[in-house]
């Protein structure tokens, strides 16, 4: 392995773990939301960003689902 693709490599393997984390907390993931979009519903325009969370936020903790802790 050369060193532009141990470059590559490790920027792959940091991202994922970035993705990882980010879910393992509930923080939503907009570029994959993006990505996503612009795959499956190219004639749909995509949330901004702050709708997006917005809307992860109310699917999340929104009204209705009744938890404790």
């Amino acid at each position: 392995m050369n060193l532009q693709d141990t470059g590559r490599y490790l920027a792959r393997s940091a991202r994922a773990v970035g993705q990882s984390l980010r879910l393992m907390v509930g923080m939503p993931d907009y570029d994959t939301y993006l990505s996503h979009m612009a795959a499956t519903h190219p004639d749909r325009a995509p949330m901004t960003y702050e709708a997006f969370f917005r809307e992860r936020l109310q699917a999340r903790y929104g009204a209705g689902k009744g938890r404790c802790c």
